[in-house]
């Protein structure tokens, strides 16, 4: 039960985050998903889009800890450090 509700809430971390760099691309930059990683990528800055989407992590977060859902915001919390994992490791190869 425990394992299901972390799990729930990383799944939400993950798709906030993405829904995050999506919202971010196509609404601030006006450029196709697709094009905007490859290119970000190339250029070095690929952690930077997903930190900017990890801000959406705020927001599912803070519901959770509203709601007292304390295991489903434990999981958006493993979201956000497996997110700041993959920064990191983008910003050193």
């Amino acid at each position: 039960m425990i394992k299901k509700e972390i799990a729930i809430g990383f799944l939400i971390g993950i798709t906030a985050n993405l829904a995050g760099m999506f919202l971010y691309i196509s609404i601030i930059m006006q450029r196709e998903f697709e094009m905007v990683l490859s290119k970000a990528s190339e250029e070095g800055v690929l952690g930077s889009i997903i930190a900017l989407g990890a801000i959406l992590n705020f927001l599912p977060f803070f519901v959770f800890i509203k709601k007292k859902q304390d295991y489903r915001a434990r999981g958006v919390v493993m979201a956000t450090i497996l997110s700041a994992i993959i920064i990191l490791i983008t910003k050193f190869i």
